[in-house]
């Protein structure tokens, strides 16, 4: 008997974005990447503390006019609502009532059991939409991970990936590209 092959649903950030208002995401912690709906890891206190920590050392350092979110919706594109550990936005909180923000000038993520995930799906997700300045806290190899200069790839899961990948560790700080002068140093984001 032959097989039909499985066909996926793709959502787009509107319809994902009206189901949320409609209260159908109030059990599970969700992010829209690429279309799908994509269930987040728990948050185990080792990650909320590196969260925190790279808060508070990116709030630290930016001057007036920057805003740091932690865990907050960025609007990528039609299909991805991702929602990652830290962005880096311009402006003042008022500036994002009405909508999300689209363009971070840089994206962090804290990675553990999803470092193949940040790297891999993220990573090229974040490239796509533009994103220069992406940044990934190693938590299993205790190092940061910069990738920048976004550029097409079709071999990556969404046709982008970085042409940068440099790896950083203590006591090395790193520079933020937007924001000139502005250097963080990695100790300052690793526990």
């Amino acid at each position: 008997m032959p097989q039909t092959p499985l066909t996926y649903r793709r959502w787009t950030r509107e319809e994902y974005d009206r189901l949320g208002e409609l209260g159908m995401f109030q059990c599970e912690r969700l992010e829209l990447i690429g279309g799908h709906l994509v269930v987040a890891e728990p948050k185990g206190s080792y990650h909320v503390t590196s969260v925190a920590m790279v808060g508070r050392a990116l709030q630290a350092a930016l001057p007036p006019g920057w805003i740091v979110r932690l865990q907050d919706p960025i609007a990528l594109d039609d299909e991805s609502e991702p929602e990652p550990d830290v962005a880096v936005v311009p402006g003042d909180l008022t500036d994002y009532v009405a909508e999300h923000p689209q363009r971070p000038v840089l994206v962090i993520e804290v990675a553990e059991a999803s470092l193949a995930f940040d790297r891999r799906r993220k990573g090229s997700l974040y490239a796509r939409g533009g994103i220069q300045d992406y940044w990934i806290v190693n938590l299993v190899d205790h190092v940061l991970e910069v990738y920048r200069d976004p550029s097409v790839d079709p071999s990556a899961p969404y046709g982008w990936s970085y042409r940068s990948v440099a790896r950083a560790t203590p006591p090395a700080a790193v520079a933020l590209l937007a924001v000139p002068g502005v250097r963080i140093a990695v100790d300052d984001l690793l526990p």
